[in-house]
């Protein structure tokens, strides 16, 4: 009876999937879909699979040509991200993307110093410089918010140019963190544990202090003063979060993860606020991994208590939004064995029975986009939650089912999915030694 169902099940899919095929026109239903939505965001199951890097570069390149978007917001540290923007709108002195993409040196590197991403930025650049000077430039923002010393550092460097005197007091002031030899971890072990005193108040004040200056600082120089004020601003927002992210790590997992997406999301708005003052209405396309913009309310993990980036925006932004996830079926991809370790060229197991991804592979074709909400039939074949696997920047084949998986819903998860049956392993712009097609014990929990 059960094998039954999920045939019916299969069969609803095949009958409803469009085929990807490698044709320039595979995607316009998905465009169609997305209609005159402002936020298309866009995920991935894994940290380290080509395909979906490629893929979601395709849609947001005719994102950007055919529906005017003009914001690519990833799930990476605002001032290394923010290098990349200046080199694609052509207002900093990097040579090429390769150059651009060297603030991006924390683990994991890979994620944003790959192939895929090179080839991308390198088109960004050339699509905006064939537009008139007085056209709007895409730009290639980070949501995240690990970067709490490099946004401390920029924050005093831009103060260095306008204002001495305030530079002066932001350095006092941050070196309150000085105690933890700029290492987020061990200050949030030593605040958290009353080993340090918490140098929340220093932030706060900090930000603060710059706030009440924008006017002056902003007059100065026109757009791009603004443009820089924004950034440094939000470069001293963000040590106000990090500060209290890393304070939180030690408190439970929820919570850090509920300030980190709540973060981005704030990050997301904020920023399209920004911009909405030159090009009205801005629109914003979001690269992150499926757990931050799969609607956390349709998971096991908002169960727990956990929100994310979809949820936040869904709320937020309500028809305005279209949320795409990827899955896999088995492949190879790039992770490491352990945080902060070399990435690796792993295997990918094929996916566990009465998962979305078993599921998938057995419907047919390999490779598919299915609309969740194309018809009732759709909706009603997928009504009861299944596993999905989620692999971040660390994957564990050996505890493949406690590590890697949770129970979704996944039409309330994402508007459309992507299927790639099998797929590949994201190269890094310096593979190691480490990287190569293998796969050893491991035994340490995933991270995302």
């Amino acid at each position: 009876m059960a094998e039954t169902g999920l045939i019916l099940v299969a069969d609803t899919i095949r009958d409803t999937a469009r085929p990807i095929t490698g044709a320039l026109s595979d995607y316009d239903p998905l465009l169609d879909s997305i209609g005159d939505a402002r936020f298309v965001l866009i995920g991935e199951a894994s940290h380290g699979t080509r395909e979906f890097y490629r893929e979601r570069a395709t849609i947001t390149k005719r994102l950007i040509q055919e529906k005017d978007f003009t914001v690519v917001a990833v799930e990476a540290d605002w001032p290394d991200a923010y290098r990349v923007n200046r080199y694609v709108r052509g207002i900093n002195d990097d040579k090429d993307a390769r150059t651009a993409l060297d603030g991006f040196q924390r683990f994991p590197s890979w994620m944003w110093r790959n192939t895929e991403v090179l080839a991308f930025v390198e088109w960004l650049r050339d699509y905006n410089m064939q537009l008139p000077e007085s056209g709007t430039r895409a730009g290639f923002y980070g949501l995240d918010l690990y970067s709490l010393y490099a946004s401390m550092e920029a924050v005093i460097d831009y103060l260095e140019e306008i204002d001495p005197e305030a530079a002066r007091r932001a350095r006092i002031r941050y070196a309150c963190f000085g105690a933890a030899d700029k290492d987020s971890k061990s200050y949030g072990y030593a605040t958290n544990f009353g080993l340090a005193a918490s140098c929340e108040n220093e932030v706060i004040s900090q930000l603060q202090e710059l706030q009440k200056k924008a006017t002056d600082y902003i007059s100065r120089d026109g757009r791009i003063a603004e443009d820089e004020f924004f950034y440094a601003e939000q470069n001293a927002r963000l040590a106000w979060d990090a500060e209290k992210y890393y304070r939180s790590i030690y408190r439970g997992s929820v919570e850090s993860w509920n300030i980190r997406d709540c973060h981005m999301a704030r990050t997301l708005d904020e920023l399209v606020a920004h911009l909405d003052h030159y090009h009205e209405p801005t629109k914003a396309v979001v690269w992150a991994h499926n757990s931050h913009l799969g609607d956390a309310r349709a998971t096991s993990m908002g169960a727990e208590g956990e929100l994310n980036v979809g949820q936040l925006v869904r709320e937020a932004h309500g028809q305005h939004v279209r949320n795409i996830g990827f899955t896999t079926y088995s492949g190879t991809v790039t992770a490491a064995s352990n945080w902060d370790r070399p990435p690796e060229r792993k295997h990918v197991r094929p996916a566990l029975a009465d998962s979305y991804e078993d599921l998938f592979h057995q419907a047919h074709p390999a490779n598919f986009f299915l609309d969740l909400h194309a018809n009732d039939q759709v909706v009603a074949s997928l009504q009861t939650p299944r596993l999905e696997r989620a692999i971040g920047v660390v994957y564990l084949p050996h505890s493949e089912r406690r590590s890697h998986y949770f129970y979704a819903h996944l039409p309330e998860q994402f508007d459309i999915i992507i299927h790639l049956d099998h797929t590949h392993a994201l190269e890094p712009l310096e593979p190691t030694a480490s990287w190569q097609d293998n796969e050893v014990d491991e035994t340490f929990p995933t991270g995302i």
